[in-house]
């Protein structure tokens, strides 16, 4: 090709590479000041925008989160409770916390907190950005927790939110405490951060501090004592010197800063900084929590405050009650001891299976005061969780007879032929005797072991627990008023069982061993019953005191029943304890009465009893603790039955000498009802013709005719002839088929005592009135109104008695 044609060919060179022509003047260059100014034009208006947005974020920040309620730690406290003395007896609830008011907080502790944490509370807002940016800061770059938050914020953290470390808690913290600044006082945060801070030990606000680590109350903090609190705030569980000594001088270090730094504000003088000790804190104690007998007081402290009134079960759930009981830690000490000798060591469930059934409760109250000092609820409440002191539903057996003997003298009842009902009244004590004179069903109770004593006293009838005698004299005085009685005494009126019919005289009624400790404490203060027995002195919450019903105004008891009936029952009660069931008593060396019970198929044996100076009953029971049915204690503790003159009474017996160890003895000032001063015994006389024919009963019901063989025919003899002197009356032989039994006269009255007889010394009281039977005598009335067929007095029902215990 030729080279004209291949130059054709060639694309032709950019103009780029063509040289520039030197006489053309240099392209201007951008000028760099002009340049710079729009960049910081730019900059600026970021920056406003980003400020905008800020204030923006800020201005809805505030408006869209609201204070929200407390969490539910916070606000949760747990119940305090003390014995008399003041010291800790339990504290129910997962929180330990009691709120206090700034006032209760000595200032000196208040300063020691805002040198430890805040030193410029009552000055500075209630949030430190830099402190805020700093944290945030160190959150994000995984630096480790500092909060350097002011105290508003911290109580923002502990009462609002919670302890998570996250940037979204922090905006919310920043903002809650910003509206807390406007809305509260410095004071009301102060006092806030102060209940809700944690310091170790399981302890929330001060006042748990200073029970935790000096066994006393937050205002009983010196200052030197509230600086090492306020260290812990720092580092809670590495600061206590007693759980970690190696921390010691990190601790040190720690107080002393806060003292300096009190000194440096001018609230603590530099002398009294020289002088100041580190105040060592009491070793840490395991809590042991309700375990022991711990449970059942709680138990039984709290059914008083919800049955009485004082405070509702929801608002007691919900904790911060400081509760002052009655309750004595020696005499707690001191039953929990008696039982433990008396039946707990004698216990061996693996030879004995009846052993795994036995339960045992326990109460005892002072007579002049109406003050539960001991409550005996069971082995362990962790264990056993229903509380014996205070269950309602086992029998109470004989120590129910009291109750009809004290109606008896205190309404001046009748025997079914007309004899006024004293200590020395003759009976008759046949096994299967049927009671006389009651309007409803047919009812023979049995003796304990089928016995039969023929005539004998009320008195001997008492020592014995005789059942037909005190069946008979429930009737002559009337049911309704034995009931009555016996409420008026103290036993609840809503006891299940206590049913006015000839039965109450065995004590089908359920009342609980608290129960029936309160009633036989108003006999032995002389019949003089408060409004209600005193489990508790004193109940705060947020320092304001709850009235108590024993606390009211004017309320300082009544007389439920007249001294001399109250009192001539104590003298019966003394014979059960000398010489009838309760001997085992006489252990305790002081003068003691008392009375067994055994409920019916011995489930339950009791023996309830008291000295002047204290009211103390004992039950021992037998329950399933698989299924929880009551269950018969044949068998147990090697023995063939349970009484209650064995373990119950010794029991009683032991407890009632430790308790009152150091007391000096005390005898029963008693005023006995005429007619009852005990009198010796002699020989029984024949029955002469010129002496009273004591005809045969009238039977009612079952059996009616004949009376049967070796039956005593009298419901009551008076005492014969001119002696006075109680004579056990001659068993009367049955009327043989040849001669029918003859109907007696009316008794006559009962002949004066000669001169040479001196009178009762005390004279009848006003307040018993001996009752004239509104019916013929001679088996036709009782003190409450007519029989035969005739419908019964109110209160009386007609119908079949309700079952109850055969045995004292």
């Amino acid at each position: 090709m030729p080279i004209s044609a291949a130059s054709e060919a060639l694309p032709a060179e950019p103009e780029a590479w063509e040289p520039r022509d030197p006489t053309l003047s240099p392209r201007p260059r951008p000028d760099r000041p002009r340049r710079l100014r729009r960049l910081l034009r730019r900059l600026a208006g970021l920056a406003a925008l980003g400020l905008l947005l800020l204030l923006g974020g800020l201005v809805a920040g505030y408006l869209l989160v609201d204070v929200p309620a407390a969490n539910a730690t916070a606000v949760a406290q747990s119940n305090l409770y003390l014995y008399r003395d003041g010291s800790q007896l339990a504290r129910d609830g997962e929180v330990d916390r009691e709120n206090v008011s700034l006032a209760r907080v000595p200032l000196g502790v208040r300063r020691a907190v805002l040198a430890a944490e805040d030193r410029d509370f009552h000055t500075s807002p209630a949030v430190d950005p830099r402190a805020m940016v700093r944290a945030t800061w160190n959150t994000l770059t995984g630096k480790g927790r500092q909060s350097g938050s002011t105290i508003t914020q911290q109580y923002v953290k502990n009462y609002y939110l919670g302890q998570e470390q996250t940037l979204t808690r922090k905006a919310k913290e920043f903002f809650i405490a910003l509206k807390l600044g406007r809305e509260k006082s410095k004071d009301e945060i102060l006092e806030g951060y102060l209940n809700t801070s944690y310091f170790g030990r399981n302890a929330y606000g001060v006042q748990a501090a200073a029970r935790a680590y000096y066994g006393k109350d937050a205002h009983e903090l010196d200052t030197a004592e509230g600086a090492y609190l306020a260290s812990l705030l720092n580092a809670p569980n590495a600061y206590d010197v007693t759980a970690h000594p190696e921390n010691r001088a990190r601790v040190l270090a720690r107080w002393h800063y806060v003292l300096d730094g009190m000194v440096s504000e001018g609230w603590l003088s530099p002398a009294a900084r020289a002088a100041a000790v580190f105040p060592e804190p009491q070793p840490a104690r395991a809590s042991a929590g309700l375990s022991g007998q711990r449970g059942y007081l709680v138990q039984a402290v709290e059914q008083y405050l919800t049955e009485h009134g004082i405070v509702d079960e929801k608002t007691l759930a919900a904790g911060g009650f400081r509760i002052t009981t009655t309750l004595e830690r020696a005499k707690q000490d001191a039953f929990v001891k008696a039982v433990e000798e008396s039946v707990t060591a004698r216990l061996d469930p693996e030879r004995r299976p009846t052993d795994r059934f036995v339960r045992v409760g326990g109460a005892a109250v002072e007579p002049g005061t109406g003050r539960v000092v001991a409550i005996y609820g069971g082995v362990d409440y962790t264990r056993q969780f229903v509380n014996n002191a205070t269950r309602r539903d086992y029998q109470v057996g004989s120590t129910f007879k009291p109750f009809v003997l004290a109606a008896a003298l205190q309404h001046g009842a009748q025997t079914q032929e007309g004899e006024r009902i004293t200590p020395n009244t003759m009976y008759d004590g046949d096994n299967r005797r049927p009671v006389q004179g009651w309007p409803g069903a047919y009812y023979d109770p049995a003796n304990e072991d089928d016995e039969s004593y023929g005539p004998i006293s009320v008195r001997t009838a008492t020592d014995r627990s005789v059942n037909a005698v005190y069946a008979q004299m429930a009737v002559d005085v009337g049911p309704a008023r034995v009931r009555d009685t016996a409420v008026a005494l103290g036993l609840p009126a809503r006891t299940p069982d206590l049913t006015a019919s000839p039965s109450i005289a065995l004590g089908p009624a359920t009342a609980s061993v608290l129960d029936l400790a309160q009633a036989y404490a108003t006999l032995a203060n002389h019949g003089r019953h408060g409004s209600t027995y005193t489990l508790v002195e004193k109940v705060s919450r947020d320092g304001e005191e709850l009235e108590l019903p024993a606390s009211a105004p004017g309320n300082d008891g009544v007389q439920a029943l007249s001294r001399e009936a109250a009192d001539t029952t104590t003298a019966v009660l003394r014979g059960v304890v000398r010489d009838g069931t309760g001997t085992a008593a006489l252990a305790a060396g002081r003068p003691a009465a008392g009375k067994t019970g055994t409920a019916e198929d011995d489930k339950a044996a009791w023996f309830a009893g008291y000295t002047p100076e204290l009211a103390t009953v004992v039950a021992m029971m037998g329950q399933d603790p698989e299924t929880g049915r009551q269950l018969p204690l044949y068998g147990a503790l090697g023995l063939p039955r349970i009484n209650g003159g064995g373990a119950p009474a010794e029991i009683w017996a032991r407890f009632t000498r430790d308790a009152l160890a150091g007391v000096p003895v005390k005898e029963f000032d008693l005023r006995l009802m005429e007619g009852a001063e005990e009198q010796p015994l002699e020989p029984p006389l024949p029955d002469y013709p010129d002496q009273g024919y004591e005809g045969p009963q009238r039977p009612r019901g079952k059996g009616a005719g004949a009376p049967r063989a070796g039956a005593w025919t009298g419901a009551g003899v008076r005492e014969r002839g001119a002696d006075p002197v109680r004579r056990e009356a001659r068993r009367a032989e049955p009327p043989t088929a040849a001669e029918p039994a003859r109907p007696g006269p009316p008794p006559a009255p009962a002949p004066a005592p000669p001169a040479q007889v001196p009178p009762a010394t005390e004279p009848v009281p006003s307040a018993v009135t001996p009752m004239e039977p509104s019916g013929p005598v001679g088996g036709t009335g009782t003190a409450d109104g007519p029989v035969g067929g005739a419908p019964g007095p109110a209160g009386d029902p007609g119908g079949a008695p309700v079952s109850g215990p055969t045995s004292p």
